[in-house]
C-alpha cells in the first residue's frame, strides 16, 4: 500500500491558550463544534484526556441516514501546548496550539485515509477547524 504524506491544516483563534484547550477537549464543547457541514453533528464526545487514554466522538448525518465513530488513543498531552494521537486505524494525528499576539495558532497534522480524495479530507478537516474557530470567538 502507497504511503501518503500527511495532510496539515491551521487558523488562529482570537482566545487564550487555557480557553482553547478546555474548548477543543471537553466533551460539552466538542459536540457544539465538531462538524464538517451543518448538516452532520457530534451526537456524542467522551475523553480521558492523558496519554493513554482513549477518546470517542459519534458523528452523524443529521438527517439520520449514516454515522460513524471517531476513536483513538492518546499518546501525548502536553496541555496547552500539544495532543498526539493514534486513531483506531493506526492513523497518526497532532495538534499544536503555538500562543501568538493575536490569540493562538492551531496546526493540525494528520495521515490520511485511503478511501476519500485528500482534497476532500483536508477540506473536511479544515471546515471542522473552521468551525472551532468560529465556535470559541462566538463564546
Amino acid at each position: 500500500m502507497e504511503q501518503l504524506s500527511p495532510i496539515t491544516i491551521k487558523t488562529e483563534v482570537k482566545a487564550s491558550p487555557e480557553r482553547v484547550w478546555e474548548v477543543w477537549n471537553n466533551p460539552k464543547h466538542i459536540i457544539k463544534w465538531n462538524s464538517a457541514s451543518p448538516d452532520w453533528h457530534t451526537t456524542k464526545a467522551e475523553s480521558d484526556l492523558r496519554a493513554g487514554g482513549s477518546f470517542k466522538s459519534r458523528m452523524e448525518a443529521k438527517d439520520g441516514s449514516m454515522g460513524f465513530d471517531f476513536s483513538g488513543i492518546y499518546s501525548e498531552v502536553k496541555a496547552p501546548e500539544r495532543l498526539k494521537y493514534k486513531l483506531d486505524d493506526g492513523r497518526k494525528v497532532s495538534v499544536n496550539f503555538e500562543a501568538t499576539k493575536a490569540g493562538v495558532r492551531i496546526t493540525e497534522t494528520f495521515d490520511p485515509e485511503t478511501v476519500n480524495p485528500i482534497e476532500l479530507q483536508r477540506d473536511g478537516w479544515q471546515a471542522i477547524l473552521d468551525n472551532f474557530k468560529a465556535y470559541i470567538e462566538q463564546n
